[in-house]
């Protein structure tokens, strides 16, 4: 080191950029690649000052259903059947156009998680003996109520 010369500490190039995932889970055993989520950006409406009329931070997710090469047909079936075949979330509730862009996808993903749900099937019940008698009972009260109103001549 040369005299009066000073040491210049080098500090590495770190993105402070949260990195965002290459994969959208939708459930356990289920991911959806990010190259079929079209993201677009839009500026926010209502209120905000001036910051929101010049920062683009709406983001909405558009997913095409059929489209997708990572569903099955049955999987693409039941979403179509319970959302349609574009299903779109969207998100405006930051100023940072990063953070909306993570709650559009999260709420794309709850979206196709829930539809993708398998439904039990209802079983059909009748009515037990003692709630019949208990709904007539109850009917042959209020009946006598009403009847109890009426005028009656003396």
């Amino acid at each position: 080191m040369v005299a009066g010369s000073r040491a210049i500490a080098k500090t590495p190039n770190v993105n402070n950029s949260r990195s965002m995932p290459d994969e959208l889970q939708i459930r356990p055993g289920l991911a959806l690649p990010l190259a079929e989520v079209e993201l677009r950006t839009s500026r926010s409406s209502g209120p905000g000052g001036q910051h929101a009329n010049v920062t683009a931070s709406r983001v909405e997710a558009v997913f095409d259903v059929a489209a997708s090469e990572t569903l099955s047909a049955a999987q693409k079936a039941r979403i179509a059947a319970r959302l349609g075949l574009r299903v779109t979330a969207s998100a405006q509730d930051t100023r940072s156009q990063m953070r909306n862009r993570e709650l559009a996808l999260q709420r794309l993903a709850e979206r196709l998680g829930h539809a993708l749900e398998v439904r039990r099937p209802r079983t059909a019940t009748k009515p037990t003996k003692g709630s019949r008698q208990r709904r007539l009972d109850a009917k042959k009260r209020r009946g006598d109520v009403k009847r109890d109103r009426g005028w009656r001549p003396d």
